[in-house]
């Protein structure tokens, strides 16, 4: 039957060759436009040029090629600038609420038939809430809370390049994402840039493994993507669009049914509305739902999610325990399913395959039915490994034991090719 098809499949060397990574990540942003009145360029001068910091960060995550940047005072330079034929992959307009009409100018460019993503940062205060509540934010991609912080700016390109690349490289590749509802400004400008370092340091965790310099480089591009919505209609479509490839779903409780609608529109359960749509589909997705209302962890118990509270003192720290533990980011860890007890885990390939080697059939088989081992090996970019444990059902096999030789098998003759 399939048993034997499988193990043909498995047993040829050549079915098991390394995926293109170069073909990962195409799009880029190289050249970064920077609308910013004199007071806010001298605060950033202040702080250290943010083109270095820019340059620090990039280096400390090891991410070759920080993108430049070119800086104007105001929207009506940058027009110019435009105008003459200069292009660039993103503007970033720095708000002053006196200064400039950077509305104006995001809608202008995209009756011009540009593409550009603009993203409007500003010190968030009431009353920049307000004026955006009233402006037409349409042509804005994205604002974002600002406290002179590089990792920010890295958070922006980041998001903006996984968004470019979300199509070719999740549904061709199978890269793999997180996905982010959250609508109020002030907390996802924080959170992105926490769990972007994660994403990135865990990925730079796992390439010391056994790759050159050159393997690290590509395979980077294969680390998992962050998609962010602030309302329930996109966060329905994304999911179902990714929903294949995704790692886990961060979600606010409440927020907007449609883009642009009004804040005094929130719907004050949508997040607890997602979760269920999402928990029917596929009772495996982790979700993780935050909220500012103690009283949701009761409903997160119930509905079978994890729960932050957005004051905590150790929001980061808890957000980061969460995702390295269900979004298969730190360690395969194997528990006692009935206690919940630690019993093994594996850092990386080769204690990957002996833990497979021992543990127990019903392990084996909990941790393969329910995807948790592919999501493992998908979020380290092991495609060729991943893929055949995904598609594999327990019932392909004669027995527990011929399962658990299959994956030994592609995990050896993986590690012989990409030794």
């Amino acid at each position: 039957g399939r048993d034997t098809l499988l193990q043909g499949h498995a047993a040829g060397t050549e079915k098991v060759k390394s995926p293109d990574y170069t073909q990962l990540m195409e799009k880029r942003i190289r050249r970064i436009l920077m609308i910013c009145s004199s007071y806010d360029a001298y605060i950033l001068e202040e702080d250290g040029q943010i083109d270095v910091q820019i340059q620090k960060e990039y280096s400390e995550l090891n991410i070759s090629n920080p993108p430049s940047f070119s800086w104007v005072t105001t929207s009506e330079e940058a027009a110019e600038l435009l105008g003459r034929g200069d292009v660039f992959d993103l503007i970033i307009c720095m708000f002053n609420i006196g200064d400039m009409d950077v509305f104006g100018f995001a809608q202008n460019l995209r009756t011009q038939g540009s593409q550009t993503p603009v993203v409007l940062l500003s010190n968030y205060s009431r009353e920049f809430r307000n004026r955006i509540e009233k402006e037409d934010c349409s042509a804005i991609d994205y604002i974002f809370s600002w406290h002179g912080n590089a990792d920010l700016i890295l958070a922006i390109v980041k998001l903006l390049e996984d968004k470019m690349n979300a199509d070719e490289d999740i549904l061709q590749s199978g890269v793999q994402s997180i996905l982010l509802v959250e609508d109020s400004v002030k907390y996802y400008s924080t959170y992105l840039p926490a769990i972007y370092k994660l994403v990135l340091k865990q990925s730079a965790e796992f390439l010391k493994e056994t790759l050159n310099e050159q393997q690290q480089k590509t395979r980077k591009r294969a680390r998992p993507k962050i998609l962010l919505t602030t309302n329930f209609e996109d966060a329905v479509a994304l999911y179902q669009k990714y929903k294949n490839n995704l790692l886990g779903v961060i979600s606010d409780v409440g927020f907007v049914l449609h883009k642009n609608d009004p804040a005094a529109s929130e719907k004050l359960d949508a997040g607890i509305d997602l979760c269920r749509m999402i928990r029917q589909d596929d009772p495996q997705m982790p979700i993780l739902l935050q909220s500012s209302q103690q009283s949701m962890r009761k409903t997160a118990e119930e509905l079978g999610v994890g729960f932050i509270m957005k004051d905590s003192k150790a929001l980061l720290m808890e957000l980061s325990e969460y995702i390295g533990e269900e979004f298969a980011f730190g360690d395969f860890v194997i528990r006692n399913l009935k206690t919940g007890e630690e019993t093994a885990r594996a850092k990386n390939l080769s204690e990957l395959q002996s833990l497979i080697k021992q543990i127990p059939d019903q392990d084996l088989l909990y941790h393969t039915s329910r995807n948790r081992l592919s999501k493992w090996l998908y979020a380290r970019g092991l495609f060729t490994l991943a893929k055949p444990i995904r598609d594999v059902a327990p019932g392909d096999f004669q027995n527990v034991e011929k399962l658990r030789e299959f994956i030994i098998r592609l995990i050896k003759e993986y590690r012989i090719i990409n030794g």
